[in-house]
């Protein structure tokens, strides 16, 4: 059974996790939940409004990506933007990237790409605020559903969730 690691901070958009999840296991995937917080307990977002709370399996600093075969990111501002500035985070996608394993971040989770060097040089796509950050990194938005470049698979928002989730799965097929 190929397993897929989600990397989140807190505060995450809670429908890129659970939706993306629970796609991913009807289809026969295991999921890992990996966090950066200093604690377990993550709070899920609705746009704004806290929702639920989330346990996590393991602190990013003691994950590898060799134990996984792809990484998901979900979205939501401040997540992302916590993510983007975490040295265990960059090392975790830094290690996937590097191992030609998929990585799949929606909305907000692409701006890590931009801290890690990884956007130079790819097509993304990514919620639209993301755009003039992604291509002053070098890289070339475009605005679809889902974008793959090589092993990075890139989706807009929570609309784009279906082909997100069959991209991140023929990618592992």
């Amino acid at each position: 059974m190929k397993t897929i690691a989600f990397l989140l901070d807190t505060d995450f958009e809670q429908v890129e996790y659970v939706d993306v999840k629970n796609q991913l296991e009807d289809k026969g995937y295991k999921t890992v939940l990996i966090t950066t917080h200093d604690e377990k307990t993550l709070q899920g977002l609705n746009h704004i409004d806290k929702a639920d709370t989330f346990s996590a399996d393991l602190f990013a600093k003691d994950a590898q990506a060799d134990d996984y075969d792809a990484l998901a990111l979900p979205g939501g501002t401040m997540n992302a933007d916590a993510l983007r500035f975490d040295k265990a985070a960059q090392k975790l996608v830094k290690q996937f990237n590097q191992a030609g394993k998929p990585i799949a971040a929606i909305c907000h989770a692409p701006w890590i790409f931009v801290d890690t060097g990884i956007a130079k040089g790819k097509t993304l796509t990514a919620y639209k605020t993301l755009q003039i950050d992604l291509e002053n990194a070098g890289a070339t938005f475009v605005d679809k559903a889902m974008q793959q470049d090589g092993n990075l698979i890139t989706s807009r928002t929570p609309d784009d969730i279906a082909d997100f989730v069959a991209a991140i799965d023929k990618a592992l097929s």
